[in-house]
């Protein structure tokens, strides 16, 4: 998989929601350190992407939107999950639901460079879950991990 299969994949798509795309990218950011597009829950509206990143609000607006979470385009079903084998356990997913073509070319990029999944700090072999639904469940006060998380099912 080519760095370029994933701006492949986002470029004719962008803007995909009002208000998602405020700063109005004609294509997806890049990530500074790789050179490869990054997702849409990876970048900000002020400019800043990374592989690193992951924007809490987008990841709330892939919830409650049911958009995708690489491409930001709309879900149909099956929906995938992309995760660690932690998460995978745990039935409880930091990444939001992706279209299953955008969980192939992510996971073929997190490989590729051998770099963790956007909001993890380790780098682990993804795993990816196909689900017909999920539930989001976002942290209360008394959670340590202050991230929402997804529950396939």
């Amino acid at each position: 998989m080519r760095l370029s299969s994933l701006g492949q994949l986002l470029a004719p798509r962008r803007p995909r929601v009002d208000g998602a795309n405020a700063s109005s990218w004609s294509s997806p950011p890049l990530d500074p350190e790789l050179g490869a597009s990054v997702p849409f829950v990876c970048a900000y509206d002020d400019g800043r992407a990374s592989l690193s990143l992951l924007n809490k609000a987008r990841v709330t607006q892939c919830a409650l939107s049911r958009i995708c979470g690489v491409c930001g385009a709309g879900l149909d079903r099956p929906v995938a999950f992309v995760g660690t084998a932690v998460e995978q356990g745990r039935n409880a997913f930091h990444l939001p639901p992706l279209h299953t073509g955008c969980a192939e070319v992510l996971v073929a990029l997190v490989r590729e460079h051998g770099v963790p999944l956007p909001g993890q700090e380790s780098v682990a072999d993804p795993v990816v879950v196909t689900s017909s639904g999920f539930e989001f469940v976002r942290p209360t006060a008394a959670d340590l991990d202050r991230r929402p998380v997804f529950t396939p099912h």
